[in-house]
Formats: C-alpha cells, sequence, structure tokens
C-alpha cells in the first residue's frame, strides 16, 4: 500500500492460500488432506462474512501471493501479501504498515475461529477506546485476536508461537510497557479434529 488510502479503524485478516496440503496439516493427520481444505475453505468463508459487515477499512494478508479470485471480494477487501520471516514478523510488519497508513486503531484475526462473530470484532476496537491492547483468547493459550491503537513491536518479538504460553507472554509485555489491556471472550481456534464444530464435521 501506498500513501494514505483511510483512517480509523483498520481489520488485519491473515490467512493462507488455499493449497492442497499446506492448509490445517495437523487436522488433516486425522481427516486427509482434501477434507482439510474443505474445512479451511469453509472457515475462509465465514471469516469473509463476518467482516465485511464490519464498519473499518479491511486488509487480507495472503501467506504467499495474493488471491484474487477468492471468497474475499475486492470491492470491500483490500489485499495485500504478508512479508517477513516468521509469524512475529509479518505481524509487526502489516501492523506497521496500517498505522502508517493512517489508522487510530488496528485489530488483527486469523481465519482458524469458526465463532468469531462480527459483534466480537466490533468490540475489539471498541475496547481500544479505554485500553492500548486487546487481545481475544484462545483456549489453546495463543489467542485469536489481537488489536493495538499504537504501534507496540515488542508484542511480535522474541514469541514461541503455537505454544500454550503466548497470551500470557503478551500479557506480560504489555504490563512491563505500563500499558492497558482488555481480554474479549475466550473462543477454541480449529487446529485438531476435535475442534470441529458440527457445521464443519458435516463436511467431511
Amino acid at each position: 500500500m501506498k500513501g494514505k488510502v483511510n483512517s480509523g479503524n483498520f481489520l488485519i485478516i491473515f490467512v493462507r492460500n488455499q493449497e492442497l496440503g499446506k492448509v490445517k496439516t495437523r487436522l488433516a493427520k486425522s481427516v486427509g488432506d482434501l477434507n482439510a481444505l474443505k474445512i479451511y475453505t469453509e472457515l475462509l468463508q465465514k471469516t469473509s462474512d463476518i467482516a465485511v459487515k464490519v464498519q473499518c477499512f479491511r486488509v487480507v494478508y495472503y501467506s504467499n501471493w495474493v488471491d484474487f479470485n477468492d471468497m474475499f471480494n475486492p470491492t470491500y477487501f483490500f489485499k495485500d501479501e504478508q512479508v517477513g520471516e516468521g509469524l512475529g514478523e509479518r505481524m509487526k510488519n502489516a501492523f506497521e504498515n496500517s498505522f502508517e497508513e493512517g489508522a487510530s486503531k488496528v485489530v488483527c484475526i486469523g481465519s482458524d475461529c469458526y465463532d468469531l462473530s462480527t459483534e466480537i470484532i466490533e468490540q475489539a476496537f471498541n475496547k481500544l477506546d479505554d485500553n492500548d491492547v486487546v487481545f481475544g483468547p484462545a483456549e489453546d493459550g495463543g489467542y485469536y485476536l489481537i488489536g493495538m491503537k499504537t504501534k507496540i513491536s515488542e508484542l511480535f518479538e522474541d514469541k514461541e508461537w503455537g505454544n500454550s504460553d503466548v497470551l500470557l507472554d503478551s500479557i506480560l509485555v504489555v504490563k512491563q510497557l505500563n500499558k492497558q489491556h482488555n481480554l474479549l471472550q475466550t473462543l477454541n481456534d480449529v487446529d485438531e479434529e476435535k475442534d470441529l464444530p458440527e457445521e464443519l464435521r458435516s463436511l467431511i
């Protein structure tokens, strides 16, 4: 992105490209690559459906290349490619880009949380009125959502992404910086077969 395209609320959506054998690999161990791809495609559709209803500027960041022909309608979603060596660096760069574009609040979500709703995303933006950082805790100890109103690069540095202490470590960073944070409701990411709600299980 070049130049300030918007101001106010920015919603960042991190997704993986829809490639057989490269999405939901833990899930695929029990349901197979094809079913894992079908489930991930449905997760992407659900993410698009809830995100498009949020009053904000929306950017989808793809893992490998920008897909202009997927369920994220370019009329409503700006599209870009993730840049960086690991997840932390990629997220940090996406937040930096958003603030450079003029965002006053930035919320980032992934595409693994089937229970995430438009209302929860809107709540995250609202919580940033009185907090520096907002987290959506995931049941596995990570988070399905992170938002902030100023750049806090330390939140993306020296993290072991995927372990059960990511949220706790992040909260400790916030406290060390004397920042205020808020926690949204805890939801479950879809990582393994046991995580599948009935709507996704029916696809298998």
